[in-house]
């Protein structure tokens, strides 16, 4: 059974929320968080970890300020993992399995180190420990070969200064063709069309939170099983970002996917699913 989406006011703020799967109890928990302050929405977790409703009640949102919740700041780290908490209180669960890609990762890593009882098990996808990755992704996305990348929109995207809602939109249409392995011109088109934008968001993430992030003396505390996935590919959190994740936070355990870009939760999604499954199938914790 799928519920329809819902709006729960956790902390003064309303979100839209979804849980995937039946409502009985006795099930785990698991909550996802999208990417993208600003542009991402449930749309993505909903689709990458939908499957894994057989066995959890898997619960995807609308982060503070994104897609259909509403937008009452602030928009830190602090506040956002804050929301997890309280959506994890809402749902009924004592511990969770915590999942976050690309910003979402950044969330779920800070969860972990905020919340450390709470936290069964780590599915981290295509993130980073740090803002080193805006140097990479710079350089990544200007050699690349397949577009020629408006080095102005580049960087209003990058550093948070975008004018309002359709700057936005034109920014991220600038770089969406770097994000996958394989370019489909459609499909940019389509998630050009389909995001949801919030600038005043995006703009906080990238003006104010991203400058001065740096969690990596935090990582060796988080004791949770964690597994680490990215895409070889990645132009804006290369694989690189992912080794010194993994190599930080103890036992985590590092798979690469070799044909996928930023999203291999989605391009190369059968073996991503495999990959959680047999890592969430090691950690009997997760079931309690």
């Amino acid at each position: 059974m799928t519920m329809e989406p819902t709006m729960v006011e956790i902390n003064g703020n309303r979100l839209n929320v979804l849980v995937l799967g039946d409502d009985a109890p006795e099930k785990p928990v698991m909550i996802v968080h999208h990417g993208a302050p600003g542009l991402g929405s449930m749309a993505e977790p909903r689709a990458s970890f939908a499957a894994f409703a057989d066995e959890y009640r898997v619960l995807v949102f609308d982060a503070r300020g994104s897609g259909a919740s509403e937008g009452n700041g602030p928009f830190t780290h602090q506040q956002w993992a804050a929301d997890v908490d309280g959506l994890r209180e809402w749902i009924g669960a004592e511990r969770i399995v915590m999942a976050g890609g690309s910003y979402g990762g950044f969330i779920a890593m800070e969860y972990a180190i905020r919340y450390p009882d709470r936290v069964a098990a780590l599915v981290l996808r295509d993130t980073a420990a740090d803002n080193a990755n805006q140097e990479l992704a710079l350089r990544n996305a200007l050699a690349s070969a397949r577009v020629e990348i408006d080095r102005v929109k580049l960087d209003r995207i990058m550093s948070g200064t975008v004018r309002d809602d359709d700057d936005l939109r034109d920014c991220w249409a600038e770089i969406l063709p770097l994000y996958d392995h394989d370019l489909d011109w459609d499909k940019v088109r389509e998630r050009v069309a389909n995001t949801p934008y919030r600038y005043a968001t995006h703009n906080f993430a990238f003006a104010v939170n991203q400058p001065n992030y740096d969690i990596k003396s935090l990582l060796p505390g988080i004791s949770c099983p964690t597994l680490v996935t990215v895409g070889r590919h990645d132009w804006i959190t290369p694989v690189e970002c992912s080794e010194t994740i993994a190599g930080l936070i103890p036992d985590a355990k590092l798979v690469v996917f070799e044909h996928s870009g930023h999203s291999p939760q989605l391009e190369e999604a059968e073996r991503f699913q495999q990959v959680v499954r047999e890592f969430l199938a090691g950690v009997p914790a997760s079931r309690a």
